[in-house]
């Protein structure tokens, strides 16, 4: 079974920071795009992102950058604009950089209609023209947009995962967060990309929505794994109606209790075990032969805000409204508002607002706590040899707040590694705590989530 001890995971489940897009606490900070330019001067290659931030209607769950409309003009405008954005991005990025990733999220991408994105991946290809050739090329797909029209045009251009939000199939749950998506019509979807040839399928799932029960969830499972696929990713509601309007509009009262959720997330990290799967780290599950297992027995699985990832290394440019960008020293981010970011473009400006440049000390603690949330462990040899530096006497504080981690068998502490059990992965997000030393400063702060 799954060897995860739930009673150790319900006392040390706490508020923690999401951990998403950028490894600590920090607050974002005005940043002008002059401040970030010196950070585009590298040979890395480069991992593309582009947000589509259209979608018809609002799910109340979503916390997602999105822009709500039913207007072609407002999509035609969109494109105009990202085009303009990719123009002024080749003045200060080297566009014959090794291109490791290229990946649109959302909004709902295939809310463009198929004809929109080939424009889209034309403008893009005419700027990159250097794929390595294992490249991934990635889209996350809302089924009730989607078409065999969209398809033909993502394979075209080179396609190979697909990402497909379900969340939940139960019709209550779905009615209670405006979203209306039958099992038939997902199926379709499916079938549509594995016709195509798609060997890499994701399914979202989402626990702690209204009306879900353990009952209700493993119809949901059930019918996912007639969807086969190959990996999923099985997220924890975080209610967080104070960031997030739309969630103003669910009955606080018919959420699930955190022990319901408990009891959910047990039983889906069984039936996974028992259909096939392995469980990767916080919340996602795989096929053994996935490649996330070989890069995890190397150490070398990495995570940012798309999840997990065997495609490290790279720079990460964002493009489009709100993206998010990581560089070696820096996050940056997009204007959150169209009329902002049309602005910045219309004036020749890189579109980026705001974000932090790390000093020495951000960046020995983002390689620390990178390092754990990816991998579960941590190489303390590696890391003396990487920065020079004597890892228990510079930490010796941030170790002690282990102790209590320790003490209940979560974390173990070598000569040379850091290693968390299986328990311990799923609260790796309070683990690594200590090594933030911006989270104290935020603690008081209504931004965190529980873990479960």
């Amino acid at each position: 079974m799954s060897g995860i001890d739930f009673k150790k995971l319900s006392r040390f489940s706490r508020h923690a920071p999401r951990y998403t897009s950028y490894p600590t606490a920090v607050e974002f900070k005005d940043l002008s795009p002059e401040d970030i330019i010196d950070e585009l001067k590298s040979d890395k290659p480069l991992s593309l992102y582009f947000h589509l931030p259209f979608c018809k209607s609002a799910c109340y769950f979503c916390g997602c950058n999105v822009v709500y409309t039913s207007k072609a003009d407002k999509r035609r405008r969109y494109i105009d604009y990202l085009k303009r954005e990719l123009d002024i991005w080749a003045k200060y990025l080297d566009t014959n950089r090794m291109v490791r990733q290229l990946h649109f999220g959302g909004g709902t991408p295939t809310f463009f209609t198929p004809e929109e994105l080939e424009e889209i991946y034309e403008l893009i290809y005419s700027h990159f023209k250097n794929f390595e050739k294992d490249a991934e090329i990635s889209v996350e797909i809302d089924p009730r947009f989607f078409s065999q029209e969209h398809m033909d045009v993502m394979k075209k251009y080179g396609v190979n995962r697909i990402s497909f939000g379900v969340q939940d199939f139960n019709e209550e749950t779905q009615k209670a967060v405006n979203r209306i998506q039958p099992f038939d019509l997902t199926k379709e979807a499916v079938d549509i990309a594995r016709s195509a040839g798609i060997n890499s399928i994701n399914i979202d799932l989402i626990y702690g929505l209204p009306f879900q029960t353990l009952e209700t969830f493993k119809k949901t499972l059930e019918l996912v794994k007639e969807l086969n696929p190959d990996r999923l990713a099985v997220f924890n509601y975080a209610h967080v109606p104070w960031l997030k309007k739309g969630m103003r509009k669910i009955d606080e009262t018919t959420l699930p209790t955190p022990e319901e959720k408990l009891k959910i997330f047990k039983y889906v990290i069984d039936f996974f075990e028992n259909n096939g799967y392995k469980m990767v780290g916080m919340d996602h599950f795989a096929k053994p032969d996935d490649e996330l297992f070989k890069a995890i027995e190397k150490g070398e699985l990495h995570r940012n805000f798309q999840g997990y990832t065997t495609k490290g290394g790279a720079d990460l440019i964002g493009f489009g409204l709100t993206s998010i960008s990581e560089t070696s020293k820096a996050y940056f981010q997009n204007y959150k508002d169209l009329k902002s970011y049309e602005k910045a473009i219309d004036e020749g400006r890189l579109p980026v607002f705001r974000g932090v440049v790390l000093n020495e000390e951000d960046l020995i603690r983002k390689y620390v706590i990178m390092e754990m949330m990816a991998n579960f462990s941590f190489d303390i040899e590696r890391f003396e040899k990487t920065f020079g530096i004597d890892f228990r006497k510079k930490f010796e504080n941030e170790l002690k707040e282990l102790e209590e981690f320790i003490k209940e068998g979560l974390v173990e502490i070598t000569p040379k590694k850091i290693l968390v059990n299986k328990t311990g992965s799923l609260l790796i997000r309070n683990i690594v705590l200590p090594f933030d030393e911006y989270f104290k400063k935020m603690a008081n702060q209504k931004v965190f989530s529980k873990s479960i």
